[in-house]
């Protein structure tokens, strides 16, 4: 458990000091600390140490375990990171404070069908397929400026930010750029970008937001039939 918070700790100085040399302050950049696929006896000690902010993947696999935690320890930030089905958009609204993957037009109008009649605004966040993967969950980044101003238009949505996973096989600069650039176009100021082989690397590049699990948590056992492409928090 101890080598859990070491961790942790490493890798807030990381960030404090990627942050710096890009003549940013720390307290710029948060950290999410990506559990999934990790239980609550697990997290508990990243919690104990401080650590507010989590991401996961499934709907499913949150409601099991972050209701609880949220009894023992408040002020809890809880980020879904992971694709968001149409038919989980119910849960999701209920149970997170931030959705980082808006990315297709039903999944806009459910999300703002279910926070008006459940009256809860999680934080908004549209999901870029900086790639061009087709494996991928995302808006392509020719039509990611149009579809946040649809969220906003159409549907009411006050989209915070813009998330994205590079590929995995490629350097993921000129992808972070790309996001960076596309904010700036769409008007919003939120940039989740950068996991644990290139959160530093984000940071230089304006990331809001890093998502890092593999090193803080260790390594997770695949137990979920995830793809690749989703699998490097």
């Amino acid at each position: 458990m101890d080598s859990v918070v070491s961790r942790l700790e490493a890798v807030k100085a990381n960030m404090a000091a990627a942050a710096a040399e890009a003549g940013r302050t720390a307290g710029e950049v948060s950290l999410v600390a990506v559990s999934k696929t990790f239980d609550a006896d697990e997290i508990r000690p990243v919690l104990t140490a401080g650590q507010r902010v989590f991401g996961e993947n499934r709907v499913q696999e949150a409601e099991s375990k972050w209701p609880g935690l949220r009894v023992e320890f408040e002020g809890i930030e809880l980020h879904l990171i992971g694709p968001l089905q149409s038919n989980k958009a119910r849960e999701a609204v209920a149970l997170f404070d931030v959705i980082e993957t808006v990315d297709r037009e039903k999944i806009a109008k459910e999300l703002a069908r279910e926070m008006a009649k459940q009256d809860r605004h999680p934080r908004l966040y549209v999901q870029v397929n900086t790639g061009e993967e087709p494996q991928k969950a995302g808006v392509g980044p020719r039509e990611a400026v149009e579809f946040v101003q649809r969220c906003r238009d159409v549907h009411g949505l006050a989209i915070e930010g813009l998330m994205c996973i590079p590929p995995l096989d490629e350097n993921p600069g000129p992808h972070f750029a790309l996001l960076e650039k596309l904010a700036r176009q769409a008007g919003v100021e939120k940039l989740s970008m950068g996991m644990s082989g290139d959160y530093e690397t984000a940071i230089a590049f304006g990331a809001t937001s890093v998502r890092v699990g593999s090193a803080i948590f260790g390594t997770r056992e695949q137990v979920h039939s995830t793809p690749v492409s989703r699998s490097r928090q």
